[in-house]
């Protein structure tokens, strides 16, 4: 079984097309069902997708050594040939997959190092595949150890210390932007988590005027009751941009909200006083246009790279620290595979035991026609212990012997002592390997 991964993010891919690419939570939840219906491939047994702002990602166990299929679910969703995406995907298999997600949960390959938005966006859509049913044993364990493995390098490392999100990135922004940052007018496009995490980066930095502008006044007011900010919606969108000093827009709508000719509008009401636009939503929310506007100055989420505060220093220093800690969860995964590839040899052993038990049982049985139900019962309850304490140590030794080197030939000892060589182990960690160089 192959552990597969195929995707790109901001760094391979920019953003006008990572936004064509993004995946709404209704559209992992179709293509899963596609895969669970089994519209995608045969070949494939489990499936994850992750879909943010900065990266699109399909996980796969699958028996097949061919991207394909994955290649296919990217395009055929978003309706985008290959030849536009060959050069921006990037292809890992086994041991590169497991040590990339484990690099994402972490934050190690995010835009921000070490920031913390990502491991829940992992948690979400291992949550999102679990809720379709296209999850098993095999991812269910890598996502898994990848999340304990980024809960650890942010409890036990420095790595997300002083909070640095794209949001912060964008209030960061703001606040070199508008030197009066106390006293400027600021909206906030859309009631979501990055606009919440935005706010809360605005109100450390002590702006006190912030509107929330929400397509629902009710979700709006969810967040502005918290921090204590007003409330608009969409209809007021050009009213809101004729007073504000300060757009950041971060909805989930699939289309653009803010268009060139509305902030040119609003910008013929107000001429000489600057716009500051920050869009970190993907799809855009405001038309890149409006960046052409005199007085407009419009930021996107690749913009924002280049404006990194000084923590990402302390952080960078810490990423040893960090591999150390994802090497160790590396192996503990591997060890994981290593004991899936002994319980096929322990189910057929138990299997071989229970048709011997079974057999045996019955002969008996009908050489005592007069024995009582409660008889027959104890007898019954009798020669199920006697194989459970049997087959107890045998057991262990071979799920303690999965996790060395020779567990393959232990295997096949055991195989032909047991008579079971003709029976299909389906091994999981047949083609899997994984460098013991895992922290370089």
């Amino acid at each position: 079984m192959y552990i597969h991964c195929i995707g790109l993010n901001h760094n391979t891919t920019p953003i006008h097309l990572r936004e064509q690419l993004a995946f709404s939570d209704d559209q992992v939840r179709a293509s899963l069902s596609c895969f669970s219906c089994g519209h995608i491939a045969d070949t494939i047994a489990e499936i994850v997708i992750i879909s943010t702002c900065n990266r699109i990602e399909v996980y796969a166990a699958s028996n097949n050594n061919s991207f394909a299929e994955l290649e296919n679910l990217i395009s055929d969703t978003h309706d985008i040939s290959m030849e536009n995406l060959a050069s921006h995907l990037y292809r890992y298999t086994d041991a590169e997959a497991v040590r990339h997600l484990f690099n994402v949960a972490a934050g190690l390959d995010s835009l921000v190092i070490g920031e913390p938005q990502i491991l829940g966006q992992v948690v979400h859509a291992l949550e999102l595949a679990r809720g379709i049913g296209t999850t098993g044993p095999l991812l269910s364990r890598l996502f898994q150890s990848a999340i304990r493995a980024g809960k650890r390098a942010r409890t036990e490392t420095a790595i997300s210390r002083n909070p640095t999100s794209v949001s912060s990135l964008a209030a960061g922004v703001c606040e070199r932007s508008v030197p009066d940052l106390q006293n400027a007018e600021v909206a906030i496009l859309g009631a979501g988590e990055m606009a919440e995490l935005a706010v809360e980066a605005l109100r450390k930095r002590e702006a006190n005027h912030i509107t929330v502008v929400n397509r629902t006044l009710g979700r709006a007011h969810e967040l502005a009751d918290r921090w204590h900010a007003r409330v608009d919606t969409f209809e007021n969108l050009e009213q809101v941009l004729t007073h504000a000093d300060i757009l950041i827009a971060s909805t989930g709508a699939p289309h653009m909200i803010v268009h060139s000719n509305m902030v040119t509008a609003a910008m013929q009401q107000r001429p000489n006083r600057p716009l500051v636009l920050i869009d970190i939503a993907v799809p855009r929310d405001i038309d890149p246009e409006a960046g052409n506007i005199p007085n407009v100055h419009l930021y996107d989420i690749d913009n924002l790279n280049a404006h990194l505060e000084q923590s990402l220093a302390e952080r960078t220093a810490e990423i040893p620290r960090v591999k150390a800690i994802l090497a160790e969860e590396e192996a503990r995964f591997v060890n994981f595979l290593h004991s899936m590839d002994m319980l096929p040899l322990i189910t057929d052993i138990h299997q071989q035991a229970e048709e011997i038990r079974q057999a045996e049982l019955q002969k008996t049985l009908r050489r005592l026609p007069d024995l009582t139900d409660a008889q027959r019962t104890r007898i019954e309850a009798l020669t199920q212990a006697l194989v459970k304490k049997i087959l107890d140590h045998p057991t262990n030794r071979l799920r303690a012997e999965a996790t060395l080197p020779n567990a393959p030939e232990y295997a096949a000892l055991v195989r032909s002592l047991f008579g079971l060589e003709n029976q299909d182990p389906n091994h999981y960690s047949d083609t899997f390997s994984i460098s013991s160089q895992a922290a370089d």
